[in-house]
Order: structure tokens, then sequence, then C-alpha cells
């Protein structure tokens, strides 16, 4: 199996040391999100969790405790963007999260750290050409510190609809999202790194970007040098890549309040969770309820050992 920590919230941010009490005592609780009666046992121990995949934008918590995770291959998704905190309102400051970025490469190798420039968004502030602008710097940066750039485009969700009207978002065409791609790859390659899209049904593969698998049983391969077989992940939106995976985090517990963010939508509801926090509970926020008698879930072994697949 493996683990994904997390698309739903920035558990290297915020939960670092719930996440290691959970690798400590083997298992954690994880509640549906669409079925908020319904939780999921996930047993977490290095004969069933083939790979972890961090999502963060802020992984300086976790850098000294790196140790602890020497029995999992493991890689980060690391989101660095243009915007600054009228947008990202609780990130560090740039130069923090450039600096955090670099100490993080070279403690596990630039082949384990992606550099995530998305969502990519316009509006008067953020311009077409200041997205230009930055990714360059951030390049010129960056380079020598990891492999591969992913970006996509800004995507509407209803539930944060007053966040785009209020910072006058606009919606990108086709024109346009072919353009910004044709410079930022221009750019990417510059300074050869392989550039890819996130979750995009346009293909861009005319300007050298293909569609990525954010957790990608191809880097687990080049970690480990086993072979995995893999399905694609159904309960992903059809253009995403990603393999089959579980999540283990929670919406609308992160603490970063990033305004174009579809995974915190309700502030007033954030805030409750984060209060309910116990880093010595098994599920992120709260306790399991008495009555309720969680699903273990099944593991699906994905790497094949003597041409064998398991499955527990």
């Amino acid at each position: 199996m493996f683990l994904s920590v997390s698309r739903r919230t920035d558990i290297p941010a915020y939960y670092s040391e719930w996440f290691f009490n959970r690798l400590k005592e083997g298992f954690c609780y994880v509640q549906n999100p669409m079925n908020i009666k319904q939780f999921s046992k996930i047993i977490i121990n290095p004969e069933v969790i083939e790979g972890i995949v961090f999502w963060t934008k802020n992984p300086e918590p976790m850098l000294d405790k790196l140790s602890l995770l020497s029995d999992y291959p493991y890689y980060f998704q690391f989101s660095i963007t243009a915007y600054k905190q009228d947008l990202e309102k609780n990130l560090p400051s740039k130069n923090s999260i450039l600096t955090t970025f670099k100490r993080l490469s070279d403690s596990i190798g630039k082949d384990r750290i992606i550099w995530r420039y998305d969502p990519i968004l316009i509006n008067p502030v953020y311009t077409i050409e200041k997205h230009y602008k930055h990714f360059e710097i951030l390049t010129q940066i960056l380079h020598n510190y990891t492999t591969k750039v992913i970006f996509s485009y800004v995507d509407y969700y209803k539930k944060i609809k007053k966040n785009f009207e209020e910072l006058q978002i606009q919606e990108l065409n086709q024109l346009q999202k072919e353009e910004i791609a044709r410079n930022l790859s221009a750019i990417a390659h510059s300074y050869n790194l392989e550039i890819e899209t996130c979750c995009e049904d346009i293909n861009l593969s005319k300007y050298n970007i293909n569609h990525a698998r954010c957790i990608d049983e191809k880097i687990f391969e080049h970690i480990t040098h086993h072979k995995y077989k893999t399905k694609k992940d159904s309960s992903q939106r059809k253009e995403c890549g990603c393999v089959q995976s579980q999540d283990i985090g929670m919406y609308n517990t992160c603490n970063n309040h990033c305004l174009y963010c579809y995974a915190t939508y309700n502030k007033s509801s954030t805030q409750k969770n984060i209060l309910l926090h116990d880093k010595n509970s098994p599920l992120l926020i709260g306790n399991l309820p008495k009555q309720v008698t969680p699903n273990e879930k099944k593991i699906i072994i994905h790497k094949i050992i003597n041409n064998q697949l398991s499955i527990i």
C-alpha cells in the first residue's frame, strides 16, 4: 500500500508529531470524507506500507526527524508558488521556504523531492507575465535541488467561489493555458528540469510536457529497485494519473489558509478542527467515537516479489 500524507491537509507542516506517533503505534484511523460516520483503520508498518508520499508547503518541522522514516521508501511533493501572504496567509517567508527545500534535498536527494508550482491563477496582481518572472526566479534557485517540476491551472470549485470573486480570479482559456505551458516548459528545460501537469485534460506534449503521476510507482521503483504492478486510483478525478493509495488526512484542517485551496473551504470548521487535534490520538482530529467500530482497510501489496503479487 502507498500512503498519501496528505492531499487533504499539510501534515508535515502542522501534524508531523501526530504522524510519527502513528508510525510508532503502527496504525491510525481515517474518517471517510464522504460519510463522516464511517471510519477506517489503517495499518502502518514496513511490511504493508510500500511507500509514502508527503504533500506540503513547509516540511521544516520534519527535517530533524527524517531518520524515523528509515524503514520506509518516501518522497516529497513540495509546493512553492509565486504567491505572497495575500493568498497564502500563514506560510513563512519565501526565503525560509526555499532554505527548507534546499535542506530537505540535501538530506534525502534531489530525486526524492518534486517541486510543485501550482495552482496557477491569474488576477490583477498575479498576471501571466508575473508568473513567468517568478517561475524563472524559482527555477534558477531550485534546479540544483530537484529533477522535476509539476504545475496545474487553478480549478474553479463552487465551495470557494466567494474567494475567487473577491480575488478577481480570471478563468483561463485554451490559448492562455497553451501560452503559459509553452513558456514554463522553455524555462524548465533550459535548466534541465522535467516538467509535467497535474490533473489537466489538455494535451501539452508538443511542449514536452507530460501528464504527471504525483503518486508514482516509477519513483518508488527507482528508490527501492523493486517492480510494482499498480492500478490507477479510481477515487481520484479521471484526469489524475496517480496510482492507488490511502490518504490519511482530513479536509478543513490545514492552517496554511491558502485562499485558492479546495481542501480548506470552511474557515470556521478549520479553526474548530485545529483546536480538537490531539497528537496522541489515532485520529487526526478528535478521537474515535466509542460507538463506532472502524473497518479495517484491505491492504493491497503492489510489490512484485518472485513474480508474485500479494493481497492481504
